[in-house]
């Protein structure tokens, strides 16, 4: 723990060029919130580090002598799933095609490396790698696919689809559009929406009168069943577990409860590449994390547009961590979303 009373973020960093490895040792220590606890300067090091160890983040320079920098991004995200965040000075931005195949391989972030690290650039650098250190992140799912090619195919009725919604400010009204066209969905729909415990059950009344499926508040233990809506209940979270049942929990006590993140990230985990995530209006940040968790775990992600939003707050976040596969207007979710099913299931 240091100073500050912040808990300490071990970093790892992938750089061959001692100069430029000294001086963002310097720049992530700064601050004394993050800890270097090792530097390799090869790829094929790295990796067997990364497992060793057991960071909170990785720091890799996409371009090592080696070339290896992209494989050993998939080869930690299959053995060893640690976040991580790149940086290269051939790169303008995350839509950079260097940056977008090392975010596809499992990276979460792909930062430029300026040609001299200014005080405010030092402080972005650091304000990412806190940001990308907190995220759960799941094996990659080229990693999973080797796994497979290895054991064999998992039966085709093991991809059941899960979909996971969370909104905030203006969400009711969003919540009834998306609700009223999924008829025929062959999937549980999961859903958070932040409000007052007292006005739960009248949210509940009034989605099962504009829904086309079935609508309740979900229970403790009960297995979610395809082709059914669960509202958390107020003051718990919702989580979805890899047996297909749900849990309801006061704990962690968090902003927002129930919680946008916990929800995505447990569908993360259970689903994986069977994980729809869809972020709906609101304010804040809550669910950002979580939809990356879902877009790492090579689940379907959509966000509603800001056009259409109440408050674009909270898909605005989501797409500035690359978490957003889709931004869609509200009327186009609930077909997407069908669409995405489909595509799992198949």
């Amino acid at each position: 723990m240091t100073r500050t009373g912040r808990p300490t973020i071990r970093a790892v960093v992938i750089e061959d060029a001692s100069e430029q490895r000294d001086r963002l040792i310097a720049l992530l220590e700064e601050e004394r919130d993050i800890e270097v606890i090792a530097c390799p300067s090869a790829t094929y090091e790295a990796v067997e580090l990364v497992a060793r160890t057991r960071p909170d983040v990785v720091i890799l320079d996409l371009h090592i002598r080696d070339g290896l920098s992209q494989q050993a991004i998939e080869q930690i995200m299959a053995h060893a799933p640690t976040p991580i965040l790149v940086l290269s000075d051939r790169i303008r931005d995350r839509r950079s095609p260097s940056a977008v195949d090392a975010l596809v391989s499992g990276a979460l972030e792909a930062v430029p490396r300026p040609g001299r690290w200014t005080p405010h650039l030092g402080a972005e650098l650091r304000r990412s790698v806190r940001l990308v250190s907190r995220v759960q992140v799941i094996r990659h799912p080229r990693g999973r696919q080797r796994v497979r090619e290895l054991r064999g195919a998992e039966p085709k009725d093991s991809r059941r689809p899960v979909v996971a919604v969370a909104a905030s400010t203006g969400g009711p009204s969003a919540l009834a559009t998306f609700l009223s066209g999924l008829a025929g969905l062959e999937a549980p729909v999961l859903v958070v929406q932040h409000l007052h415990p007292d006005f739960t059950s009248g949210l509940v009344e009034w989605m099962s009168r504009v829904s086309s499926l079935p609508v309740e508040t979900a229970a403790h233990n009960q297995v979610a069943s395809a082709g059914r809506v669960y509202l958390a209940p107020g003051e718990h979270h919702l989580r979805y577990v890899r047996n297909g049942s749900l849990e309801l929990a006061a704990s962690p006590a968090t902003a927002h409860r129930p919680s946008a993140d916990e929800l995505f990230t447990s569908v993360a985990r259970g689903a994986g590449p069977a994980s729809i995530g869809v972020l709906l209006t609101g304010m804040g940040e809550d669910g950002a994390l979580g939809l990356l968790a879902i877009r790492q775990a090579g689940g379907r992600t959509f966000a509603q547009d800001e056009a259409s939003s109440t408050v674009f707050g909270m898909p605005k976040a989501a797409a500035r961590l690359g978490a957003v596969g889709e931004m869609l207007p509200i009327d186009k979710m609930a077909d997407a979303v069908q669409r995405a099913a489909r595509e799992v299931s198949q």
